[in-house]
């Protein structure tokens, strides 16, 4: 099987405040502004070479309005389409631009679950903050925490297996771990298409939810480094930095300023396409979400659709 989705492209959440937000994450995030609209505000990473990875829009309500994954060639949009189509899946297609500025062509439908999910191809190449001679290894002026580039994204389904083998069976992810319920069921599953642990992971919750999404840091005192960050600006941490079980890797979630809930996250596995996904218990879920304490906060399971 071909690598035709890459990674995770991008996300687009919802706040009901988009100037506090675009202060958090342009100043204490030390994500980029790339462009602007009434409703809108793109940032980028500082890594990241194409023109944005995540997108606020000013609504009532926060909480997810869709997830983007990059696809390697425009073919593979119309590969897409005939599978989703098979299923019986709705799917609609726009050309570049059309969705907004530095947009790719691409396409969009639902997942069983209730969530807005894009592949996109050709998005806009606005390059890292770094020259292509001789390059140091970080730019020198970021501000805040300043993570390189976007990870993944957490949400909830009410069937997580019928989502997961959406994920699977119709896009082509690949499961990498699992936690099952006594009765065998699933609980909770992590995809991905990047050979990392996870692009995409799900549990057991309403439809439509975010349950967080997260960038990724280069190592665990970066991880603690940020959360250091966090706490002089008074951000709401979750979780303070610890290890997941599952993925092996380090961890602090904490909450935007109107209730998006982000994640900092390193380490982790190298995924080859034969990889043999991990399964844990339920009595072990604990341990496998946070895998020094041994069990989850009650906040855990605080989602917005």
């Amino acid at each position: 099987m071909s690598d035709r989705i890459l990674r995770l492209q991008h996300v687009e959440v919802r706040t009901p405040d988009l100037e506090l937000c675009t202060a958090y994450y342009t100043e204490v995030l030390g994500l980029i502004e790339v462009a602007r609209e009434d409703d809108r505000v793109f940032l980028k990473c500082w890594d990241e070479w194409e023109h944005h990875s995540v997108v606020l829009r000013a609504a009532p309500t926060h909480g997810l309005d869709h997830m983007s994954f990059k696809v390697a060639e425009a073919s593979d949009l119309d590969h897409y389409t005939e599978r989703l189509e098979a299923r019986g899946v709705a799917v609609k297609r726009y050309a570049k631009r059309e969705l907004g500025p530095g947009w790719g062509e691409a396409i969009r439908f639902d997942s069983p679950s209730g969530h807005r999910l894009e592949l996109v191809h050709g998005m806009e190449k606005v390059g890292n903050m770094l020259p292509l001679t001789n390059p140091p290894p970080r730019p020198q002026h970021l501000i805040g925490i300043g993570p390189p580039r976007l990870d993944h994204v957490f949400i909830t389904a009410e069937d997580v297996e019928a989502t997961t083998a959406f994920f699977t069976e119709v896009l082509e992810f690949r499961l990498t771990e699992q936690i099952l319920a006594n009765d065998g069921h699933q609980l909770a599953t992590w995809l991905e298409r990047s050979h990392s642990p996870h692009d995409i992971a799900m549990i057991t919750g309403p439809n439509g939810g975010l349950h967080h999404f997260a960038f990724w840091l280069d190592d665990w005192n970066a991880v603690r480094e940020a959360a250091d960050t966090l706490a002089y600006y008074g951000v709401d941490i979750d979780v303070a930095p610890t290890r997941h079980g599952v993925t092996r890797g380090y961890t602090t979630y904490f909450f935007d300023p109107v209730g998006n809930r982000n994640e900092l996250f390193t380490g982790g596995y190298w995924v080859d396409p034969d990889f043999e996904p991990i399964t844990w218990t339920e009595e072990e879920m604990g341990r496998a979400m946070f895998y020094y304490h041994r069990e989850i906060n009650e906040r855990f399971f605080t989602v917005h659709s």
